[in-house]
């Protein structure tokens, strides 16, 4: 039975599992793996174990030399070093050629708290997005986190996905399916639909119980794949719900959010509203819930929003 712990953990028990299966399968990491918790998968393989140091530009491009000699390599840093000190390496030596690696990135967003706004990754969303060939993920709990780092190793081409630093709550069964590029519907409704990714998930699914409590029903869905985005699902959102609230630990600018809008303004134009970190670089705090609140991205704020957005629906049928 999968237990609440932080999704990073679960990348770390995942790798070994993997590398029991595969011989291909190498891991680099720069210089925190005790962080990453890739250090699982060097006490149990450190023949495929390569730490690079602070040097996260050269680890990316390391694991694209792997690559292209047939190793399946995972590189892992903290969110805000992969997608801007690796970025360009990323982006000319892994997407470009197709090769397949799989960068996994941990103490994304806000929630990692105390380090602050040198550490805390909001716009990797956004920048990763906006490479060709790169798949982006971000999933929510201990069950996705696995089923995303598995069909990360068994699926051919660049991914990088997100993780947070805290313990996550247990959102799905174990059986639930998995498909990258394809949401996860939580819960009914026809009223609203709230899109929200990565920690955020548990504070829709909180909104939609206070929602429920005021006579709304709202659909939750969890958006675990970024790209490419659940066009099916989204536009579905939009004509059966008309209004969509999207929850992200992320700015609020080219991420989650962002995609979503892109959708509904080609596909079926409606109401969103957008709840993630209002493009400001955030402080640091102690206490990472705390710091969430104060940054608006909690279950209050998204009922906040839920019910702005609907007030601008009857404001704009009426």
């Amino acid at each position: 039975m999968i237990v609440a712990q932080p999704n990073r953990e679960m990348y770390g028990r995942t790798l070994v599992e993997l590398g029991e299966q595969d011989a291909r399968i190498v891991v680099l990491e720069a210089d925190i793996a005790k962080s990453t918790n890739t250090f699982q998968f060097q006490r149990r393989f450190p023949e495929r174990f390569f730490e690079i140091g602070v040097a996260e530009m050269n680890m990316v491009c390391m694991a694209a030399g792997l690559a292209a000699t047939g190793f399946v390599p995972f590189a892992s840093t903290f969110c805000v070093f992969a997608s801007m000190r690796a970025c360009e390496g990323i982006r000319t030596s892994i997407a470009y050629p197709k090769l397949n690696v799989k960068i996994v990135a941990t103490n994304a967003g806000v929630e990692i708290a105390g380090d602050g706004a040198t550490h805390q990754g909001i716009e990797d969303l956004a920048i990763m997005r906006a490479i060709p060939n790169l798949t982006v993920l971000s999933p929510s709990d201990p069950v996705t986190t696995r089923r995303a780092v598995l069909a990360m190793a068994r699926t051919e081409g660049p991914f990088y996905m997100r993780l947070g630093r805290q313990a996550a709550k247990v959102l799905h069964a174990e059986e639930t399916p998995f498909e990258v590029g394809r949401m996860i519907r939580l819960r009914e409704g026809r009223d609203v639909t709230l899109i929200a990714t990565g920690n955020m998930v548990e504070q829709a699914l909180t909104a939609a119980e206070i929602l429920s409590s005021l006579k709304v029903e709202a659909r939750v869905l969890d958006c675990h794949t970024i790209k490419p985005i659940d066009v099916a699902a989204i536009v579905a959102a939009a004509r059966e719900t008309g209004a969509i609230v999207t929850a992200e630990d992320h700015n609020i600018v080219g991420g989650l959010g962002g995609a979503v809008c892109e959708v509904v303004a080609e596909h079926a134009p409606t109401i969103v509203r957008r709840v993630g970190v209002a493009d400001v670089f955030p402080g640091s705090g102690r206490d990472y819930r705390r710091l969430l609140e104060h940054y608006d991205l909690d279950a209050a704020n998204i009922v906040l929003s839920a019910r702005e957005a609907l007030h601008s629906c009857h404001a704009v049928v009426s």
